[in-house]
């Protein structure tokens, strides 16, 4: 089993930024892949980033250039750095990691972003 904790949400107005954290309960980033979803309200939950084992990262289109994953392994925690926040990235925003074709999510932290 994995646990997995997310932090760093809040409100910020467009354009600034915010570093959202998801600490694991125990070591897995060499062996999983970590990746970043939202979910809108009212609407479906969207993927945004991914990094795997190799650090190889990916990102939704609308996020590019825009957000950055990223992971420190010694703290077993996976960031997303989140700068010229938009209005439509307001969300609910939960880590998930896959490992042994198993997924665990977080709770989810919230991102309001005003404009």
């Amino acid at each position: 089993q994995v646990q997995l904790v997310e932090s760093g949400g809040g409100s910020v107005q467009a354009g600034g930024s915010l570093r959202l954290a998801c600490a694991a309960s125990r070591s897995i980033f060499s062996d999983s892949a970590m990746e970043w979803y939202r979910q809108a309200p009212g609407k479906q939950r969207e993927w945004v980033a991914r990094i795997i084992s190799s650090g190889t990262t990916n990102y939704v289109d609308s996020v590019k250039g825009r957000f950055t994953i990223s992971r420190d392994n010694a703290k077993n925690t996976m960031y997303l750095q989140m700068d010229s926040l938009k209005p439509e990235d307001t969300a609910v925003y939960y880590c998930r990691a896959t490992l042994s074709f198993n997924s665990y999510w977080g709770q989810g932290t919230q991102v309001t972003v005003s404009s």
